[in-house]
This record gives C-alpha cells, sequence and structure tokens, in this order.
C-alpha cells in the first residue's frame, strides 16, 4: 500500500456516474487526480441497492452492471490502487446459491454454505446460551426461513433478515470466500478489506465474537490473500486492545478510535486521551475521521462483551457527554439518525457527517485533518468529508437508514461547487503535503506540549515537519525545519 492518501467512496455516489466517471475524476485532467494514491471502492458487486447499500451481495463474484465491468476495475488499477470488500459473514437472500439450497436442499451443491441454528447449537440452545450472543443491534441474530417442500429452517442472520451469514469453516463456505479473493486478484485488486469478521465465527458457550477461532480464522484469511499477492485489512468495531491484537494477525487495521477522541479532544480543550492513545495505537493502521457507516463509540468505551472488565480510553460519562454534543452540534440531525430512530441501526455508531460532528466549524475541521495525516499509518478520506460535506437529512427523510445521512449523492456539479469552498481547497493543500513531503518516510515523535496542545513531528534526514494544534481555540500551524521548543 503508498504511503499517501486514499479516498473512500461509493463508485456511484460521486458523481453520479460509473466506474469510467469516477476513473476519469481520478485520471489527468480530472478534478480529483493526484490527490490520492489509492481509493478505496465501497461495494460495486451485484447488486449496489440490496438490503445494505451493496454489503448484502447476491453475487459477490460479478460488478454491478450499472456500474461498469471487471475490464473498468482493472483499467482503475492500473492508475491507482484499488481496496475491495470482502463480504465474509454474509451474503443476499436473493444469491442464487441460497434459492438453489432453498429449492433442493442437501441436492443443492451450496448445503453446508448457510449457518443454522442447529450447526452451531446440535442439542438445541438455552436461554442463557441465546443472551450470552453479542450483537451491535437489538435482538437476536436469527431468521426462520420457509424452504421448499414445507421444509424450514432457523438461519443466522447477524445483521438483518436478508443478510444471511456464511459457514465460513465449512468447505462450501471455504470455496465460496477463496473464489472472491481469485476474482479480485484477476482484476488487479491488491487490497481487501474483510467486512464484519468479527461475526464470522459462531462457538456454543461463547458470545460469538471475537473469539480466538475468530484470530486464527483471520489469520489463514490473510494467508490465502497475500498468496494471491493482496494486502488483508480488517475491519473491526470492538474495545481498543483488540484492535492492537488484530494488527499483529494482518497487514492493516482501522484506528476507529481516531474519530470520537479527535472529538473529544476538540469539544475539551484537552489531549490527554488523545495523547495516551497515540502512545500505543498500533502503526499498521488505516486513520479515519469517516467512512461509510456512523462515528464509533464503542471503540473508545469500555469492552462492550465486558469478559474481563476491561475500561475504555474514557470514561463512560465522558462518552454519553460526546454523544450529546455530536447530537447539539448537529442541531439533532445525529439524533434523528441514530439508535432506535433509525432503521437499520447499530447501536455502536453516532450517524453523522465529521464536519457537521464539529459544528461545521472550518479551522476545528481541519485541524482534526492535520491530526489524522500526521499520525502514523495510512490516511483514508471519505468521500463526504473530502467536500466537508453536510448531513443529508433529505436523503436519510427518504430512505429511513440512518447511515445514509452520511451518504450524499453528488452530481457533477456539486463536486465543482464543494471543490471551490476555502475549507475544502484548504484541505485538499493539508492532502497534497502529506503525500509529497518527504519527512512522512521518516521517525515519528509526540512532543511535550501542554495539555491543551498537541505538537506532533515527522523528521526524515534533513526534512522536518512539525504540526501544533490548538485545541482549545481549535486551530493548527505546520511549520518545517527543526522541532519547536514546547511551552
Amino acid at each position: 500500500m503508498k504511503n499517501k492518501v486514499q479516498l473512500i467512496t461509493y463508485v456511484d455516489r460521486l458523481g453520479g456516474g460509473g466506474l469510467r466517471e469516477l476513473h476519469a475524476l481520478l485520471a489527468p485532467g480530472g478534478a480529483l487526480h493526484g490527490l490520492f494514491g489509492g481509493v478505496h471502492l465501497l461495494p460495486f458487486f451485484h447488486r449496489i441497492d440490496g438490503a445494505d447499500a451493496g454489503f448484502d451481495p447476491i453475487d459477490h463474484l460479478q460488478v454491478d452492471a450499472r456500474l461498469g465491468s471487471w475490464d473498468d476495475i482493472r483499467a482503475l488499477s492500473r492508475d491507482v490502487d484499488v481496496m475491495a470488500d470482502v463480504i465474509v459473514n454474509h451474503m443476499s437472500s436473493e444469491s442464487p446459491q441460497f434459492l438453489d439450497w432453498a429449492a433442493r436442499g442437501a441436492a443443492s451443491p451450496h448445503d453446508g454454505l448457510f449457518l443454522r441454528l442447529d450447526s452451531v447449537f446440535p442439542q438445541g440452545a438455552t436461554e442463557q446460551d441465546l443472551l450470552a450472543l453479542y450483537r451491535p443491534r437489538p435482538g437476536l441474530p436469527f431468521t426462520a426461513a420457509a424452504l421448499a417442500a414445507g421444509r424450514k429452517a432457523i438461519l443466522w442472520t447477524t445483521f438483518t433478515p436478508a443478510q444471511l451469514d456464511i459457514d465460513v469453516l465449512h468447505p462450501q463456505g471455504r470455496a465460496y470466500l477463496l473464489a472472491i479473493l481469485q476474482t479480485l486478484a484477476a482484476a488487479g485488486i491488491r487490497l481487501v478489506r474483510l467486512d464484519a469478521v468479527g461475526y464470522a465465527i459462531k462457538k456454543a458457550g461463547t458470545d460469538c465474537f471475537m473469539l480466538p477461532e475468530t484470530f486464527d480464522f483471520m489469520a489463514d484469511f490473510a494467508c490465502e490473500a497475500r498468496a494471491l499477492g493482496i494486502e488483508v485489512l480488517v475491519e473491526i468495531h470492538s474495545h481498543h486492545q483488540r484492535q492492537i491484537d488484530i494488527a499483529g494477525q494482518v497487514d492493516w487495521v482501522y484506528d476507529f478510535a481516531l474519530p470520537p477522541l479527535v472529538l473529544h479532544a476538540l469539544f475539551e480543550g484537552t489531549a490527554e486521551p488523545l495523547r495516551r492513545w497515540i502512545a500505543i495505537r498500533p502503526h499498521n493502521a488505516l486513520t479515519v475521521l469517516d467512512t461509510h457507516d456512523g462515528i464509533g463509540i464503542v471503540d473508545i468505551g469500555a469492552d462492550p462483551a465486558d469478559r474481563v472488565g476491561r475500561p475504555g480510553l474514557v470514561p463512560p460519562a465522558v462518552l454519553d457527554a460526546l454523544v450529546e454534543r455530536i447530537h447539539t452540534n448537529s442541531h439533532g440531525a445525529s439524533r434523528r439518525a441514530t439508535g432506535a430512530a433509525a432503521s437499520n441501526l447499530d447501536l455502536y455508531q453516532v450517524n453523522c457527517s465529521f464536519f457537521d460532528a464539529l459544528g461545521r466549524d472550518e479551522d476545528a475541521y481541519l485541524a482534526a485533518r492535520a491530526i489524522q495525516f500526521f499520525l502514523p499509518g495510512v490516511p483514508q478520506v471519505y468521500y463526504v468529508g473530502l467536500l466537508a460535506g453536510e448531513n443529508d437529512s433529505a436523503l436519510l427523510a427518504s430512505s429511513g437508514v440512518g447511515r445514509d445521512i452520511n451518504r450524499h449523492r453528488y452530481s457533477a456539479a456539486e463536486i465543482d461547487q464543494a471543490l471551490q469552498r476555502p475549507v475544502v481547497q484548504r484541505l485538499l493543500t493539508l492532502i497534497r503535503l502529506r503525500n509529497e513531503h518527504p519527512a512522512f518516510a521518516g521517525h515519528f515523535s509526540v512532543l511535550p506540549s501542554a495539555d491543551h496542545q498537541l505538537h506532533l513531528r515527522w523528521q526524515h534526514g534533513e526534512h522536518g515537519l512539525t504540526l501544533e494544534v490548538d485545541l482549545r481555540h481549535r486551530k493548527h500551524h505546520i511549520t518545517a525545519g527543526l522541532p519547536i521548543n514546547a511551552d
């Protein structure tokens, strides 16, 4: 992976076109040319408009024809690194595999592919077994399915009834996932993100989330991917220690603790929790402030599974105050998009654009991006965040899906207009600095400073850069040359 800023985007929500139109934006002469070393294409498989915006693929081996073809993916991958999702935990209830199994049962070649309740609990599940299960949404992760010839089955559905969990340890499950990797490798993709992998392994007598066997599965999957020339990024929202543990198993992890900690630092004018995290966070991380999902809260809170009573990076009262501050800054829009107020909900996230989470304070927003870009790892910028996008309450109202508030569909004219805004122009300057300055290939350090300040330093030979952030006044300053003298 190039040590340059990456873009995260839906193919059809940045310019309103398909793969060729997105490629044109990133190619010479395009409005975004030279800004990104790679692009994470959010699910572009058939089909992109199911129950979960493409995260419930009907056919993971086929590009949605409305976006283009594998040839278009190959063409794009020749110009920038392309990351794609491997949705390891589930597939659509409309998939040909499920339809065939539902019709033919044991005679189907896909028999064993879908995880049933009795696959994990062959002797039946007790009330305590079911109450122990960890799920990011209310209720139990099961759906009763009516099959052909009067047959019925209780299927695991961790997320929605339309997303059927795969038995990833069954030969059919392994073959399915390997076929996805091989197809992506043939299309020139060299980076994959494992979506929802924390839920992939289920075992009786556990909470079925991030088990030791899950780590084994991730390590095995990463080996198979590397054999095909593919690096692996793991997507897990969980206690911060798990990100540290996972980092030793795969190529890359997300720094999901960063967004809420940066917000806390700018809200409260103190760097202390953020500074503590910087001291222990893994460096093989993709740094993000915003993604297609909400702003993670569980990532800095206490262990939600409460296995050993591990505390979070901030106390519960501080976390509650952080959430309320986001709701206030967004004038209640994030509250309407979060939790029980919206469908397709996640209990551990606040749905809000990062720009609105900061009350549309341009200086604070740019200070947050500067912190992101100065931390070790590879930065990713979400397409809405690239354009300092605001909450799309109209899309939320029309879809009823909470996360749609931060999934605006930009027309080409909107992109051109947004790129002229001063806050976006300043962000583009930061992106170019992060991509081009040789200091970022060197040594990182945190310099001593007052509690309301954060001073980060990169030094590579004679090339040095220092970021000074005044958290109280929400401003930042970058200097080149020798380190500053701290107050």
